[in-house]
């Protein structure tokens, strides 16, 4: 039996009601998990746990100035991570229960998607995986053959890696993330019919379309590896990180895609604008480009500002480098508490906003 979190109230409830709702998705939260005050009592602990890291850890081979910026930002955006879970337990926590609850339909239902978004044509998913590929061989012919692009980087064996080996290591998680937030933001619009069921628990549609986005993606890492063995890179022990960065990508991905998809539902002009985000970002980000070609260390530092410089370095790392990705340290801390940051405020804008989902589309 699913507990009554999972019923929508239509918008033209009493304000008795909807205080009775929020009483009874705490009740139901409390039923299935630990209690609220042991929860957010290991929330700060581990949050003060990891700030006492960030603060003791010392690199005496960088620029201290930049150091010591990294360990205050880092700070402030953790305290901020734990007020808010602190302040909005009950909103925050309520998704994660839903999703966890409804695991079963939602695989179901991505594998639904999955299959739908190809039927009635004679090549089906050949189509998804057609795309990518014909990118990547242009782009590879433009720069490698045409232009003679050499990457500005050095591998672990000391020669630089193939320009095409580099460019479709730095490809294959972006296109995931192109489809899966374009999908995801445009879940509530496309599955209308579910979101104006009263009974149908909604906060699932996204999580659907970033799930069916991924059956393609295990495809072209596949692919990615085939690539790299075909140069001469053979697997080793530290390309097991493909998982783990295809984890991160995959909650960055489903942070955004709460955010966007029900603020899509209200300012349609949003889908353009995350379109040209896209296109902006694809350059923004090195992919066909090295971030070590940067002038100067405070340019570095402002472009790893964007979670999908780590991602991409990170796909790069498990195929070129022998490192692992706690080694790098600030990266790895920077990139979890913005990603967790924004699931929470994804969440809480996709609660407070979803009781008028079906009003407006």
């Amino acid at each position: 039996m699913h507990c009554a979190i999972k019923r929508r109230y239509p918008q033209n409830k009493e304000g008795s009601d909807m205080d009775e709702k929020k009483q009874e998705e705490k009740n139901c939260i409390k039923k299935k998990g630990f209690p609220k005050s042991a929860a957010i009592a290991i929330f700060w602990g581990f949050g003060l746990i990891l700030a006492s890291v960030l603060i003791l850890h010392h690199n005496p081979l960088a620029d201290q100035v930049t150091e010591q910026m990294k360990k205050v930002s880092g700070c402030v955006l953790l305290t901020f991570t734990c007020i808010m879970f602190t302040i909005y337990y009950d909103r925050i926590v309520t998704i994660p229960v839903e999703l966890f609850q409804s695991r079963g339909l939602i695989w179901k239902l991505a594998k639904n998607d999955f299959k739908k978004r190809y039927a009635g044509s004679y090549l089906g998913i050949v189509w998804a995986m057609a795309q990518p590929v014909v990118t990547v061989l242009m782009y590879w012919i433009v720069f490698d053959k045409v232009f003679q692009a050499r990457v500005e980087f050095v591998a672990a064996d000391g020669e630089a890696p193939p320009y095409v080996l580099y460019l479709t290591a730095g490809l294959v998680p972006w296109f995931y993330f192109s489809e899966a937030i374009s999908q995801g933001t445009m879940a509530l619009v496309e599955y209308t019919y579910l979101v104006k069921k009263v009974v149908f628990n909604i906060s699932i549609l996204p999580i659907i379309k970033v799930i069916a986005a991924t059956f393609i993606h295990v495809f072209f890492v596949g692919i990615l590896l085939v690539v790299s063995v075909c140069y001469g890179y053979t697997p080793t022990v530290y390309t097991i990180q493909l998982l783990y960065y295809s984890v991160c990508l995959i909650f960055f991905v489903l942070a955004l895609s709460y955010l966007t998809s029900a603020l899509v539902v209200f300012i349609r002009d949003l889908q353009q604008v995350i379109s040209i985000a896209l296109q902006i970002g694809m350059w923004a980000t090195p992919i066909m480009w090295n971030i070590n070609m940067l002038p100067s260390d405070n340019m570095k530092t402002l472009f790893k500002l964007n979670p999908l410089v780590y991602i991409v370095n990170g796909y790069r790392s498990a195929i070129f480098e022998e490192v692992w990705f706690f080694e790098h340290f600030y990266s790895s801390t920077y990139f979890w508490i913005f990603t967790i940051s924004m699931f929470c405020i994804g969440t809480l804008v996709f609660r407070r906003l979803r009781s008028h989902f079906a009003d407006v589309l």
